[in-house]
């Protein structure tokens, strides 16, 4: 059994008064020693985002910072030396929960950060909040942060934006610089951070390797299909992305192009039902005459 299907098994059979506390909240896995993962392990799936800090010689860069039910400032500062400057590359609870704590907040001006969208770590509610058609378990968490943590309490926050971000920008961390690429469609301010001397994106939400998410609240599908051709157009050899694995540019292809042909198809069939819809009338008004 996978983690992702092990956990979906927890979240279904725990009651929420029954989680564990966590021994431990964050995980962090260093890539090589500019590069380090940080994950939430007891996130449920849906909400279990990558988080990426990025050591650099003059700056630190940390690309998103998920649901903020404990403090993740404090572990930068005191694990790598210097806060980070946050990168947020969209306004979703578990890329933003967190952004409250940093002094320095980066984002597009789309996302609202200011005035989050409201969120919730109670399935039903969440599904609700985001228009899921799928069922969501009670507890979206599998363990408890601390022993009087009440899930119901939980609120995303919201942050101060100190830099509005467009796409072309330029972060400078002194020894590696990451291009701001404005990628919309997942939500109307999504970004990604592209380096162009190794060819490795960032991806946020704009791609990652499961079903992509374009029919929540400020979801837009031709600007996601836009975003996507644009993306692949693009000589990047490794995303590291907001969920799950990272994948290479074969892997990314497949991925675009999947989407991009589903998105086709779906296309097509509205075209062809908008044709039936028109033919029906045109018939009908015959009849009538």
């Amino acid at each position: 059994m996978s983690a992702a299907a092990a956990d979906r098994v927890r979240m279904n059979t725990t009651n929420i008064d029954d989680l564990p506390v966590a021994s431990r909240w964050f995980r962090f896995t260093a890539l090589d020693e500019r590069t380090t993962l940080i994950e939430e392990p007891h996130v449920g799936g849906l909400l279990r985002a990558n988080l990426w800090h990025l050591r650099g010689r003059d700056d630190d860069l940390l690309v998103d910072c998920g649901l903020g039910v404990t403090a993740l400032a404090p572990l930068l500062r005191e694990r790598f030396d210097r806060e980070p400057a946050l990168v947020l590359t969209h306004g979703h609870l578990d890329h933003m929960g967190s952004a409250h704590e940093f002094s320095r907040v980066w984002a597009h001006p789309l996302e609202h950060v200011d005035n989050p969208a409201p969120g919730s770590l109670l399935g039903p509610i969440l599904a609700a909040q985001m228009g899921l058609r799928e069922t969501l378990p009670p507890a979206l968490l599998t363990a408890r942060p601390r022993s009087d943590y009440d899930l119901g309490t939980y609120r995303v926050r919201p942050a101060t934006p100190t830099r509005s971000l467009a796409d072309g920008d330029i972060l400078d961390l002194g020894d590696r610089r990451l291009t701001v690429l404005h990628l919309p469609g997942h939500s109307p301010g999504s970004i990604a951070l592209f380096d162009e001397h190794d060819g490795t994106l960032f991806s946020g939400d704009v791609i990652y390797d499961d079903v992509l998410l374009d029919s929540l609240p400020g979801s837009n599908t031709e600007q996601y299909a836009h975003s996507l051709r644009r993306l692949r157009s693009l000589p990047v050899l490794l995303t590291h992305a907001g969920h799950g694995r990272s994948f290479g540019q074969e892997r990314l292809h497949y991925l675009i192009d999947e989407y991009l042909r589903e998105h086709l198809d779906a296309t097509d069939e509205h075209r062809r039902g908008n044709e039936r819809d028109t033919s029906k009338s045109m018939r009908q008004g015959d009849h009538s005459r």
